[in-house]
């Protein structure tokens, strides 16, 4: 743990959000780095703050205002529950952010993951973050394996964790999964190579052990499609029709991307718009 701790110091200020102890400002870095890497989120961190400089001001603001402050860094989803959970805060508990996992996870967009993460940066509660990468470093360095069940990596992560300082322990997990201890591992640059038992019984992956499998391309995608029609929509353009011309694609696919992201709670699409016909009008989300 120590060797974990004297690798990760150097990485404590990498992020502003690291430097943060307001649990507003640490709830939003979390949401934005839901599925998108640290690097594109500082940007849109630091900007998103600038409007939203405290949670009942967030609370308070259109919603199609938190989207455009939200516009470009994708999944737009997010800032809408973020909004949401925002109002909820304010509403269910004095605009106080919860320190509670469990109360935290039943906020709009806010997973076991993103409560543990909140609670134990913000709180310092004593409480494992286990996304993805922080479950591949505890069953290879905890459990000498390349998989196991959830259960197990759970109970082996909280018998790990530092009790005396959550927060880094946690992030520390984090950037060591993310950066050193991928799914081909750089063993010679990790803190923990020395007593990792996977390392010891051999049982780390090898380039050729796993098919690389392409991730789907973001180009013509209808995520892409979505993410024009929101912009064009939150910029005044009020028809299937209009919005067909100003994004370049075929009105049937922006109805879909209109009808999923009315579903989202993204837009508002009348009956015209939600039945295809090139008349039908939408507008922001209030």
């Amino acid at each position: 743990m120590d060797a974990l701790l004297a690798w990760y110091e150097p990485r404590r200020r990498a992020y502003p959000w690291r430097t943060a102890r307001d649990p507003y400002r640490i709830l939003v870095a979390e949401v934005m780095l839901q599925q998108t890497q640290a690097a594109r989120v500082v940007r849109a961190y630091r900007a998103f703050l600038h409007r939203f400089p405290s949670l009942r001001v967030l609370a308070a603001a259109p919603r199609a205002e938190v989207l455009r402050a939200w516009s470009g860094l994708g999944y737009n989803r997010r800032a809408a529950l973020l909004h949401e959970a925002a109002r909820r805060i304010v509403r269910d508990h004095g605009g106080r952010v919860p320190d509670d996992p469990a109360t935290l996870r039943r906020l709009p967009g806010v997973g076991a993951y993103t409560a543990a993460a909140v609670a134990a940066i913000a709180f310092g509660v004593s409480v494992p973050a286990i996304d993805v990468n922080v479950a591949r470093v505890v069953v290879r360095a905890r459990l000498g394996e390349e998989r196991a069940t959830v259960a197990a990596v759970r109970r082996a992560a909280r018998a790990w964790l530092d009790g005396h300082d959550p927060a880094a322990w946690n992030q520390a997990l984090m950037d060591l999964g993310r950066e050193v201890c991928r799914p081909l591992p750089r063993c010679g640059e990790c803190p923990l190579a020395e007593g990792c038992l996977a390392r010891g019984r051999g049982a780390l992956e090898r380039p050729g052990d796993r098919p690389r499998r392409p991730g789907a391309p973001f180009e013509g995608s209808f995520r892409q499609a979505r993410g024009r029609v929101l912009r064009a929509a939150l910029a005044g353009v009020a028809t299937l029709a209009r919005l067909a011309t100003e994004t370049g694609e075929p009105l049937d696919r922006v109805a879909a991307a209109v009808a999923a992201l009315a579903r989202d709670g993204l837009l508002e699409a009348g009956p015209a718009a939600l039945a295809g016909r090139p008349s039908g009008r939408v507008r922001p989300v209030g």
